[in-house]
């Protein structure tokens, strides 16, 4: 199965919502979901943590997976990097179409249109609508942490992106105040759900906080998504008004596997209020309209590579610890805090503090956690993680160096430092999850042969002297052939008698091995499916 269902139309009841055009406005497409800013932390770090405790709910392993160990393609996600090599410029371009791309450098004056003011989030921002590019959220940078929430937006969409998710187009963009108009009578709601007037000297205020360059002005532009949008979506359960969903959200791989994603990033913000659900209808002319199906997005990455709060004691505790945790409580409890923490020896990067506490050396791939509790991020297997970490090899030195770069840093070394992390943090989960359950994949077969690639090998996990490839047919051992850099074949005999085979593949290193089931027909063999056992 490659590709998932949830992707082929549905048509659902249609019902009345009016609008200040239409009040007989018609629309059939799901109901839009509103999540309260506060309630999913409360919920998440309070009330589930104790229903737990009395639920008989054992966290099995992912239920959305094929016979080759993948996720198909699907409304969630879509394989890109893991199947398909990207070039620099593709993982640069990221989810942006190049008619999205604004020309900030010759915008005119009066000519960006200010619709809306951003109504809530952290960082300020404003609506510009364009006639022929469409809406955009403009968000500004921090004068804490110049440029780094901009570059985080850009640079964890285009990783989101590579790695299969759907996000927006995100750009970084430089231009005059000169070029925005100011539409009157625009009213935004904040993070407390206080309306207030957005006028010029709420535009004065965005404009001021964020980074400049020279007479120009450093912001962040979103594109507007496509369809209808619904609100975000929950890590957990499903959503009751779209037929496609049928799988629990925390029982999906991709979003139990988006933790290692997070943690190499430090996307510790992911959470239900980041991401955002569009009903994509049929007719594109009428995104209320049916058949259509339900798209799930990433969205706001600005809070990675080492985004900080205003209270220094919980900037440190990102990554370690949650906000509210249980657990470090109770120990902290028991040993009466005397224990010296992880957290207690961070420290920000001499030159480079924008970054915050983002660094390689206090990193734990295994045990980072995020803001608070996220339920398909708690119920990540080893095989969710091996299967991130896999898509993960796939980002080269080059390709993590060409992220850094997207970050636009005025300051010398900034985008250096940043490959270095994280280079460094992807080595990191790479040496913890490739090395356990097998990381041999890309397997094909080709004229009787069974051929493969090592993700360890091709990304020097280890040094390549250390790899040495076998493989076997029951007790019988296969000849093997050493291609170089992670690639290699396993001859199959040509005297098979039974219709079906398994092959056992060994790289040397991991611990776990790789078992392919095979067919042999008509003189040829086919690939059935791919096991990778836990190891003995």
């Amino acid at each position: 199965m490659a590709r998932d269902t949830d992707l082929d139309p549905v048509t659902l009841p249609c019902r009345v919502e009016p609008t200040k055009k239409d009040p007989k406005h018609i629309v059939c497409a799901p109901e839009v979901y509103v999540s309260p800013l506060a309630w999913d932390g409360i919920n998440n770090s309070v009330f589930r943590p104790l229903a737990r405790v009395f639920a008989v709910d054992p966290a099995g392993e992912a239920v959305n997976v094929n016979s080759f160990d993948e996720v198909p393609d699907s409304a969630w996600f879509t394989n890109r990097i893991g199947v398909n090599p990207l070039t620099i410029e593709e993982l640069m371009r990221g989810a942006c179409d190049p008619k999205l791309i604004l020309d900030d450098e010759n915008a005119q004056n009066a000519t960006w249109i200010i619709d809306q003011g951003k109504p809530n989030g952290a960082s300020p921002g404003f609506r510009v609508n364009l006639p022929v590019q469409g809406k955009y959220m403009f968000k500004a940078d921090s004068k804490e942490q110049p440029e780094r929430p901009s570059a985080a937006s850009v640079i964890g969409a285009a990783a989101y992106n590579a790695v299969g998710f759907f996000t927006s187009c995100e750009q970084i963009v430089y231009f005059k105040p000169s070029a925005l108009k100011l539409t009157l009578g625009l009213r935004y709601e904040n993070n407390s759900g206080i309306e207030r007037n957005f006028d010029q000297a709420a535009l004065n205020a965005v404009l001021d906080e964020t980074a400049k360059n020279g007479d120009r002005v450093r912001m962040q532009a979103s594109a507007w998504l496509p369809g209808r949008l619904l609100g975000p979506f929950r890590y957990d359960g499903r959503r009751g008004d779209d037929p496609n969903d049928v799988i629990d959200h925390e029982d999906r791989r991709e979003l139990r596997g988006g933790r290692l994603l997070a943690a190499w990033l430090h996307h510790f913000d992911a959470r239900e209020q980041n991401s955002m659900d569009s009903w994509i209808a049929n007719d594109t002319k009428n995104p209320d309209s049916s058949p259509g199906y339900v798209r799930h997005y990433y969205l706001d990455t600005s809070d990675c590579l080492g985004s900080e709060w205003a209270w220094d004691a919980i900037s440190r505790r990102f990554g370690h610890s949650y906000v509210l945790d249980w657990g470090d409580i109770g120990q902290d409890f028991i040993t009466l805090g005397i224990p010296e923490r992880a957290w207690e020896r961070e420290r920000r990067a001499p030159g480079h503090e924008i970054f915050g506490y983002y660094n390689v050396k206090n990193f734990d791939a295994e045990g980072w956690k995020n803001e608070y509790p996220n339920p398909a991020f708690s119920r990540m297997s080893e095989r969710d993680g091996a299967w991130m970490a896999r898509i993960l090899s796939r980002f080269t030195p080059e390709m993590v160096g060409a992220l850094a770069k997207m970050g636009e840093f005025s300051k010398p070394g900034d985008t250096e430092y940043l490959a270095s992390v994280l280079e460094g943090r992807l080595e990191k989960i790479l040496e913890r999850y490739l090395l356990y359950l097998s990381p041999i994949a890309d397997l094909r077969v080709d004229k009787g042969n069974l051929c493969a690639t090592d993700l360890a090998a091709k990304r020097a996990v280890r040094p390549a002297t250390a790899f040495r490839y076998s493989a076997a047919l029951g007790d019988r051992n296969l000849e093997v052939r050493d291609l170089g850099n992670g690639a290699f074949c396993a001859t199959l005999p040509a005297d098979a008698k039974e219709p079906y085979m398994q092959v056992t593949l060994w790289d040397g290193v991991a611990k776990g091995r790789l078992v392919a089931h095979l067919y042999a027909k008509g003189g040829g063999y086919f690939l059935a499916g791919l096991e990778r056992p836990e190891p003995r």
